[in-house]
């Protein structure tokens, strides 16, 4: 799988990405199935991991790491990236950007997998009550100390992103936002071109809409399914690649989270399609 920059400051990734996030959603994972879905992705060429954020399970971080090791697959070789900002306190989530609380997130993930650094750390959601110059001075301070080689940004609107671009010094890579078929509100609100503008590329959660784009059974999923199925048809391609296709044209890099073999392949091989210029425009006149 090629690899490209994620952004003009670096770093370079693969262009599918694959993610932990829904693991302990995952009624059937067990540890050999891990472990498959870990070695189809190197040898599908995928490189770029998302560990999820600081509550996911550490053991199937641990499991992870267990399983690069004994691929032979060296640290380096690796682009890691998980989320931090966010609590859950009394029962109640909410976002806490403080410096104290994202070093000691951040300081306890890297423990409990004995890293020295993440390439990427991505705030999740910006801290309507923090004080924006203190999260950006920790963000700047996580780079500068090693702890991190970038910073990205996850879940945050337009203005938030160029909110928070406006009191740092050095440059968000990415962000991380929800775009798909069915949930096109990226392209219309802003986000897409500020992320372009910037010259970086965003990583997208959910590029098949949870499975609704393959099959939901509402009006506008019907519609984009079918679109997909007459293109398919005459190009011998499935749906899902082509809806993942799609997204690629824009710029956006996919972020799988299927621990189906044939799902992770067809969002891989995705990434050497391109569309037809009319056929790009047809679906998107059905958003």
């Amino acid at each position: 799988m090629e690899k490209i920059y994620l952004s003009d400051s670096g770093p370079k990734v693969s262009k599918a990405i694959y993610s932990f996030w829904r693991w302990e959603k995952e009624n059937d994972l067990n540890e050999e199935t891990a472990k498959n879905v870990i070695k189809h992705c190197i040898d599908l060429g995928i490189n770029t991991f998302d560990l999820g954020n600081q509550e996911t399970s550490s053991e199937f971080q641990k499991l992870f790491f267990s399983e690069i090791a004994h691929l032979g697959i060296k640290r380096e070789e690796v682009v890691l990236f998980a989320k931090f900002g966010q609590q859950i306190t009394d029962g109640i989530p909410h976002y806490n950007n403080t410096k104290s609380y994202l070093l000691q997130s951040l300081d306890k993930f890297l423990s409990a997998q004995k890293l020295e650094y993440i390439d990427i750390f991505l705030l999740d959601g910006l801290d309507y009550i923090a004080d924006i110059e203190e999260i950006a001075s920790t963000l700047e301070y996580i780079v500068h100390t090693g702890k991190a080689k970038h910073i990205g940004i996850a879940n945050l609107n337009n203005s938030q992103h160029q909110l928070l671009s406006s009191f740092l010094h050095i440059p968000i890579v990415t962000s991380h936002i929800e775009l798909s078929l069915l949930k096109p509100e990226a392209i219309f609100d802003g986000r897409l071109d500020f992320i372009k503008e910037k010259y970086s590329k965003p990583l997208v959660w959910a590029p098949l809409a949870g499975g609704e784009i393959l099959k939901g059974e509402g009006e506008k999923a019907v519609k984009i399914r079918k679109v997909l199925t007459e293109i398919g048809q005459r190009e011998n391609l499935n749906v899902e690649k082509l809806a993942v296709a799609w997204l690629i044209q824009l710029g956006a890099l996919p972020i799988i989270g299927s621990l189906n073999l044939e799902r992770i392949k067809n969002a891989a091989e995705a990434t050497e399609l391109k569309l037809k210029r009319s056929d790009w425009y047809r679906i998107f006149n059905v958003i």
